[in-house]
């Protein structure tokens, strides 16, 4: 019998908690998800799980198809070419290579479908623009490595509720700006075509922020909701989903309000970030649609501050391990029928 295909993790940033969440994941929760490898530097591991008194063996290996072999008596690691010298909460751009090697690698390995789905740890994205990374983030970057021909579509997703942002990583005057009809409907059907791929919705229900107080209250807080909104909102429906709004953002995310959605359409970054956290930090997951590899990521940064204390909670990665792996089968099964 053929061994499972394994998930495949980024270092992330090694200054930060990518190897602690890493290693307590492997730890705790490794009869629950797939088998995973990490690319990484196994020296680098040994040592975190030694400071950590974690009881964790390290197994370097040199091909994906070895990882499930060894999976529940040790953590697969396969070993990067650049070189690895972190210390705990401190940023070096030595690094930078590595953590780039890794997510390219990564990538590939997906590409070939060696993998079932790619999970990334966090980057500290700052310490990368200085050694030239040239991309607006993580989503960017993994977008032009995988070579798809859609845009890459941010959703934040947990047993509690799942959000897409229209606008991304820019500065909220420009994210008004950059709204546009056009927009807000490439990044609905996005969504509605993950909705039915990737979590197996046939009907998606898809409900739409409002951008004003009030959602602009008929037109007398604003009139981005009639001249880009609602139109928007009409056009969506006709890919075969219930979409409805716009709503206003003050009760969007009610308990009532998040039954009658499968998922919320907002206009900008932290209009649909500031509640799936708020509701569930611990178990969000980030997802990547739009690519044709599965990737998802934890919800939350590289936790400097508290890198290499011991108190870092490994929830979300294993949440993302785990919706990696169900989207994967869900996508098998599309392909399937």
């Amino acid at each position: 019998m053929a061994s499972p295909v394994p998930n495949v993790l980024t270092m992330g940033e090694p200054a930060g908690i990518g190897g602690e969440i890493t290693l307590k994941a492997w730890a705790h929760h490794r009869h629950a998800v797939q088998p995973f490898f990490i690319l990484d530097c196994p020296e680098r591991l040994r040592g975190i799980a030694k400071a950590l008194s974690l009881d964790v063996e390290i197994q370097p290996i040199s091909g994906a198809e070895q990882a499930a072999d060894c999976f529940t008596a040790a953590l697969p690691v396969m070993p990067l070419v650049n070189a690895v010298d972190a210390t705990q909460g401190k940023i070096s751009l030595a690094n930078a290579a590595a953590i780039m090697e890794s997510i390219e690698r990564a990538v590939a390995f997906s590409l070939n479908g060696e993998v079932a789905a790619l999970i990334t740890n966090p980057i500290q994205k700052d310490a990368l623009y200085a050694a030239g990374f040239r991309f607006p983030g993580h989503t960017e970057y993994l977008a032009e490595l995988a070579g798809g021909n859609m845009q890459p579509v941010m959703m934040l997703a947990s047993p509690m509720l799942r959000v897409v942002p229209v606008t991304v990583h820019v500065s909220l005057r420009r994210a008004l700006d950059l709204l546009s009809v056009d927009g807000i409907i490439r990044q609905g059907q996005i969504a509605i075509d993950a909705l039915r791929r990737d979590f197996g919705i046939a009907v998606p229900r898809l409900a739409v922020a409002g951008l004003n107080p009030h959602a602009g209250e008929a037109g007398n807080l604003g009139d981005d909701e009639g001249r880009l909104i609602v139109p928007a909102i009409e056009a969506l429906r006709k890919f075969g989903a219930e979409v409805f709004g716009p709503v206003p953002p003050d009760a969007l995310f009610t308990p009532r309000a998040r039954q009658g959605y499968d998922a919320a359409l907002c206009m900008y970054h932290d209009q649909a970030l500031i509640p799936i956290k708020a509701l569930d930090f611990d178990h969000a997951v980030n997802i990547t649609l739009g690519l044709p590899i599965v990737r998802t990521s934890p919800d939350h940064g590289t936790a400097l501050d508290i890198a290499g204390k011991g108190v870092a909670d490994p929830s979300s990665l294993v949440a993302a391990l785990t919706m990696a792996s169900d989207i994967a089968c869900h996508r098998r099964d599309a392909q399937a029928d």
